[in-house]
């Protein structure tokens, strides 16, 4: 009968390779069905054989479980099969993982934990520990209990030294990073980590870095998470053009790999109007969560974070992040279009469509699914600041509809992305003058949020909004808000909060007359925003209040000089609102200087892109949008 069994075995591995998935399970399946007894250790190994089928090629994830658990109970009943064992408890957990089940899943990694650690320390069993310590990790990170997960991947570190293998060493390294990122306590700690992946990725072999790809990505990814978080942008970018550099290496090589009966059989698909994530049976690759993602290591650690697509847009992400602060606003719209693509391909794989909603998801998708929606949300996030920067609220309002589009389908999924949404509408409505909505949603913004440093950013925003609102009740508002954090500014983290605050104190100080104490703040403030952060948007805005308070102290020389600065950067942003407040201030200048011939120049221009702002305002009110985008949450 084994011989039966092996012929099915590899009729159903012909099967496979061909794309016929369904052939391929309902052969080892009529092993599992058959009236003929099979030792259960052939009935274990076509188990496993299925579940994977399963799991490689369709959406059946339950299907697959139900195999697993079966499989389960055919080993308690034999005594050896220890990587059988490991195999079958680690496929599971993956299982319980794809369907949102915590509880179960770690529930089977510790009595995985158990069967590994007692089978002495051999490197089997070492790498089985691993590969159940970085899953265990894993699950306690989603259940939000960062302390267990980072003692977890410890404990992996451990076990990957005593097996001598710096690539495992590195794969939990980068682990406590990501972690220590996701809950950022202590910038201490969260260096020494950083530090702690250089060192062990330092030391690797050359050849060795070469060939762990996904590996390489995963260190450079969170690397530019942790410079962009300290608004170190010249070095996030030499991470993305690192991991630019990777992908074009792996897409290359994965292109000389594919066999060319496979190129022609995905050009056929596409000709007839099959998505690549269709086999020949019909059967959607959806899930796949073997082939589709990076391993972080070898066999049988295995460990995937993001699927290949999402690493793709990450990346174009990042690169946009880096970009929009230098106001490289062409090479952020390439970028952005390239990840929007791709996140809307993935979602279409995934069956979802324009009128797709949430409740029609199949479980084990949520989480799929929610990496490219919450990906596409913060690409159209950037699209949006983009936008609003340029004074292209047209186009701003639609992306912000659409973006109100998959949020209402999306609730629950996206619910991290709420706070995101307020301050985005937040920024559109003050944007268009509309600033007692937009201290509306800014405040309502910080209330939804626990970041100290994002509730910092949008308290800020909001006290701008009531200075510039005007009258007494708003600017006591703003006092109120900006005071606390510029008295706690040497506490955050970044430049972002910093710089903000010191520009938002030292308007506050303008608008009370103290003018030497304004310039001070500002003068701090423009210091680091040009030296070390380089948003040169800020920077205009920074220099237009400074030429401001030059020009209220009749220091008019370094307030021309100042002003012509903050006119030009904010004529390449297309930063129409900016254009027109320093406009306005060089007409005042002209008149003390009585130059009426420039003053009269300006004083025109000035009234034109005066129109051309109130046409744009006029335009995007008139939209059905308007109303529906400031009614937010509110």
């Amino acid at each position: 009968m084994e011989a039966v069994a092996e012929g099915l075995w590899l009729l159903a591995e012909r099967f496979e390779e061909g794309g016929c998935i369904p052939q391929a399970v309902k052969c080892l399946e009529a092993l599992c069905q058959s009236q003929v007894s099979f030792l259960p250790i052939l009935e274990v190994k076509t188990r496993l054989r299925i579940a994977t089928i399963l799991l490689n090629h369709t959406d059946n994830v339950t299907h697959a479980k139900n195999h697993l658990e079966r499989a389960q109970l055919l080993l308690k009943q034999i005594p050896s099969c220890f990587e059988l064992k490991c195999r079958a408890y680690s496929l599971l957990s993956r299982c319980y993982h794809l369907v949102g089940t915590i509880p179960p899943q770690k529930q089977t990694l510790k009595k995985a934990l158990d069967l590994a650690t007692g089978a002495g320390e051999g490197e089997s069993s070492m790498l089985w520990a691993c590969n159940f310590n970085l899953q265990l990790a894993n699950a306690l990170t989603t259940e939000g209990d960062f302390r267990g997960a980072i003692k977890v991947l410890e404990c992996g570190v451990s076990l990957a030294s005593k097996v001598g293998r710096s690539d495992l060493e590195m794969v939990f390294s980068t682990s406590i990073l990501h972690v220590h990122l996701m809950q950022w306590e202590d910038t201490a700690v969260v260096q020494e980590a950083v530090a702690k992946c250089d060192e062990i990725w330092d030391s690797m072999p050359s050849a060795q870095r070469k060939a762990c790809h996904g590996l390489h990505l995963y260190n450079e990814l969170l690397h530019t998470f942790y410079t962009l978080r300290i608004c170190d942008y010249k070095q996030a970018l030499v991470h993305v053009e690192a991991l630019d550099a990777t992908l074009k290496v792996v897409s290359k090589s994965e292109a000389k790999t594919l066999p060319a009966e496979q190129l022609s059989g995905s050009r056929k698909r596409q000709s007839q109007g099959q998505s690549e994530g269709e086999s020949n049976s019909g059967i959607r690759n959806s899930n796949a969560i073997f082939s589709t993602n990076f391993e972080l290591g070898p066999a049988p650690l295995g460990g995937e974070w993001l699927p290949k697509g999402a690493v793709s847009i990450l990346v174009d992400l990042m690169a946009v992040m880096c970009a929009r602060p230098k106001g490289y606003f062409d090479k952020c719209n390439k970028r952005l279009s390239s990840g929007i693509s791709q996140a809307q391909d993935e979602l279409q794989k995934l069956g979802i469509t324009t009128s797709a909603t949430e409740v029609d998801l199949q479980h084990w998708a949520i989480w799929v699914s929610g990496v490219y929606l919450i990906l596409l949300l913060q690409l159209i996030e950037n699209k949006v600041i983009i936008e609003l920067t340029r004074t292209e609220f047209s186009e701003a309002q639609k992306s912000l509809v659409q973006m109100l589009d998959w949020f209402n389908r999306f609730p629950t999924i996206l619910q991290g992305c709420e706070t995101t949404i307020h301050m985005l509408v937040g920024h559109y409505a003050h944007s268009l003058g509309c600033f007692s909505e937009a201290a509306t949603h800014f405040q309502e913004a910080a209330r939804l949020t626990e970041s100290k440093g994002l509730q910092a950013m949008c308290q800020i925003y909001a006290a701008i909004s009531y200075i510039c609102i005007g009258d007494a009740d708003s600017s006591s508002l703003a006092l109120d808000l900006i005071g606390p954090i510029y008295r706690s500014v040497d506490s955050f983290v970044g430049l972002r909060e910093k710089t903000a605050v010191w520009f938002a104190a030292g308007v506050v100080q303008m608008k009370q007359h103290n003018l030497q104490e304004a310039r001070s703040r500002l003068s701090n403030g423009l210091t680091i925003t040009h030296k070390q952060w380089g948003n040169i948007q800020l920077v205009s805005q920074y220099l237009m209040v400074l030429g401001s308070s030059a020009l209220a102290l009749h220091d008019t020389g370094q307030a021309l000089d100042i002003l012509k600065s903050s006119l030009t950067l904010a004529k390449t942003l297309h930063d129409v609102p900016t254009q027109i407040g320093v406009l306005s201030e060089l007409t005042a200048l002209y008149r003390e200087l009585g130059d009426p011939s420039k003053e009269l120049e300006n004083s025109e221009y000035e009234g034109k892109r005066s129109d051309d702002l109130k046409n744009r305002i006029k335009m995007v009110q008139a939209s059905d949008s308007h109303l529906s985008i400031l009614k937010f949450g509110v």
